[in-house]
């Protein structure tokens, strides 16, 4: 099952594109909620290369690493990419107000759609607020 979320970032398309991709920027916006962070992110962006973040809980409880390899690469536009064993598409489309960021992805059977949608939505607004405060 696919699942697609989107938010709208009022910024330039660069500076989207720029905090998606920059390691520095995703250790500040990629969380579902204050009790997580991630503590170390890692980009190589090229067709083939790797992408890497350490999410954890802020008490220590858990973690994990959201890694994947990038399939197809369009800068400024388009990221796709394969993770464990499932595919992710990041769609940047500029217009009037912003950039729309369309985020589509495999779901996992192991959360509820809902539960999915809701978590990968908090980070994706947590990354439009990050942007936007940036500018």
């Amino acid at each position: 099952m696919q699942i697609a979320i989107e938010t709208l970032v009022r910024a330039p398309v660069a500076a989207v594109w720029k905090a998606w991709t920059t390691p520095e920027d995703i250790v500040q916006w990629n969380s579902a909620s204050p009790d997580w962070h991630t503590t170390h992110a890692s980009v190589d962006l090229r067709v083939g290369g790797s992408f890497s973040s350490r999410m954890e809980a802020k008490d220590g409880s858990m973690g994990f690493d959201f890694e994947g390899e990038y399939t197809e690469i369009v800068e400024h536009q388009l990221l796709a990419a394969n993770f464990g064993g499932r595919a992710l598409r990041v769609e940047f489309i500029p217009g009037e107000k912003g950039v729309t960021v369309c985020e589509t992805f495999e779901a996992e059977s192991t959360h509820s759609e809902q539960q999915q949608r809701q978590g990968w939505q908090a980070i994706l607004d947590n990354f439009a607020r990050h942007v936007e405060a940036s500018r």
